[in-house]
Formats: structure tokens, C-alpha cells, sequence
């Protein structure tokens, strides 16, 4: 998974943090749609725009861009793509552009071109390794995105911490603790998803919910079928037993008896 696709689930699914991230109310997010936009009869295509819902006229378009990569024709590209969607839209009169880097260095140093849209309210560039200590949730997980490896799994447990102290809702409390997931599994390949749940210490009740849980339980299931062998299904127990699964789960879906699971699980425990 690319970053700029982590953004752009990210204010896809909680548009407020990126209000937020550029100084405004995150509630002021209800008044827009994320949204990518193809423009008409070119192959320039805009992955993410905040487009009001309504009363285009009083609030501005926000165009955002995602630059991880070093691309010294940057700007002459955004701003090609921005001023022909303002052709096509002749209805929007507001607009602002944010370029979101992960620090200066990637940035294109060709500006004169566009020197003084560059200066002005126009356009914001953030740089997220210059954001420094936050206490906003929303904050924290954009910056986990470019958190150094040795560091990126502490930080990510104290935003689950973060997370259920301050959010009530557990649909939205699952779809955040996916969001983190998802970020640690891009940073962390070496990992397995089993060994990043076991480092987030996210065993419990509340992790059995999301998709990561879902997913390694049907692989440990599914290893243990597919197979078809003693092995194979005796190996899957310890795996579907750290997930919290019963003696009686275990047996019914691997085809064995309750007394060799629950040998195996005594012997887990001793």
C-alpha cells in the first residue's frame, strides 16, 4: 500500500483529522466530501478533494496532495490539474490547496513559477516531521505514518490507549484500532499479522471484532482444513487458542477431539 493511499483512507473515513491538521474545527468536516475527481478529457485524474456539500459559493474547495516522493515538476502538475478544475467548475470561487510532506527534503525547490501562489493563503504545506507533541488523536495517527520503525509500535499502543479512553463509540474505536493496524503492517513488513497483534497487546474482546482478527482467524482455520493433516491441524491449535477461540471452537472447526485440543492448551499453559 502506497502512503498517499493511507491518507487518503484516512480522511476518507475520519475527514475531521484533516481539518484538524490544517488549524480548523475537526467537526467542520460535516460540511464536506472527501472525494477523488477526474477531469474532463485529460488524463489528469485528483485523488483527493474536500468538496463542500453544499453552498459552494461560501466555503472553499480543498485540493490535497500527498508527496512522499521527490518530483521536481510537483507544482507545475498540481497547479495544471488545480486551475483546470476551476475551468470546469466555474461555480466553485474558494478554494485551497494542502500539500502534505513527510519532511522538506522531498520537497521541489523549482518554486519561482509559482512563488507568490506558493506565499499566499492559497496554499499550506505541511510537513509532518515539524508538527511536534500532540495530545489530538487524530494528529498522533498521521504521525505514526512517518514514525521511525524502532519507535512506531510504542507510539501505536499509546494511541490505542489513546483511543479507548477517549472514544465511546465501538464501531468507530474498531475502525481506528484497523486504521493503526494497517499503518504498522505498511511500516512493519517483516512482521506477521499475528506477531503485530501480539506486540499491540490487542488480544481481547474488542481487537476479536476487526478485520485483522477476522483475517488471521480464517488463516489459522483455513491452514487447518486445507491441509488436511494431523500435523497441520495440531500446529493451528496454539495459533486459534492466542486469539481467545475455545477448547470447543478449535475442535469443531479443525475436525478434532475436545481432549487433543485441550492437551495442547495445558500444555501451552504449564
Amino acid at each position: 500500500m502506497r502512503t498517499d493511499t493511507l491518507f487518503y483512507r484516512l480522511f476518507q473515513e475520519f475527514p475531521g483529522i484533516f481539518f484538524e491538521l490544517i488549524d480548523r474545527q475537526y467537526n467542520e468536516a460535516r460540511n464536506y466530501e472527501f472525494t477523488s475527481v477526474e477531469l474532463k478529457q485529460t488524463a489528469f485524474r485528483m485523488d483527493g478533494v474536500f468538496v463542500p456539500k453544499s453552498d459552494v459559493t461560501r466555503q472553499p474547495v480543498y485540493f490535497v496532495e500527498v508527496q512522499f516522493q521527490l518530483d521536481l515538476s510537483f507544482y507545475r502538475r498540481l497547479f495544471a490539474e488545480v486551475f483546470l478544475y476551476l475551468r470546469q467548475n466555474p461555480g466553485v470561487n474558494l478554494w485551497r490547496v494542502v500539500v502534505i510532506y513527510p519532511n522538506r527534503s522531498v520537497e521541489a525547490d523549482d518554486l519561482a513559477t509559482y512563488q507568490e501562489l506558493i506565499d499566499s493563503q492559497r496554499v499550506r504545506r505541511i510537513y509532518l516531521n515539524e508538527l511536534g507533541e500532540t495530545t489530538s488523536l487524530g494528529i498522533g495517527i498521521v504521525q505514526l505514518i512517518v514514525e521511525r520503525e524502532e519507535t512506531a509500535v510504542e507510539r501505536a499502543r499509546r494511541l490505542i490507549l489513546q483511543t479507548r479512553e477517549e472514544i465511546e463509540d465501538a464501531a468507530t474505536t474498531r475502525e481506528i484500532l484497523e486504521l493503526i493496524e494497517t499503518i504498522l503492517l505498511y511500516k512493519l513488513t517483516q512482521l506477521s499479522r499475528e506477531e503485530l497483534a501480539e506486540m499491540l497487546g490487542l488480544i481481547d474482546d474488542e481487537f476479536r471484532q476487526t478485520r485483522m482478527y477476522q483475517s488471521i482467524k480464517q488463516e489459522g482455520l483455513e491452514e487447518g482444513k486445507q491441509e488436511g493433516k494431523q500435523e497441520a491441524k495440531l500446529e493451528a491449535v496454539p495459533r486459534l487458542l492466542a486469539l481467545g477461540l475455545t477448547v470447543e471452537q478449535i475442535a469443531e472447526a479443525l475436525d478434532l477431539s475436545i481432549a487433543q485440543v485441550q492437551s495442547i492448551a495445558e500444555s501451552q499453559s504449564s
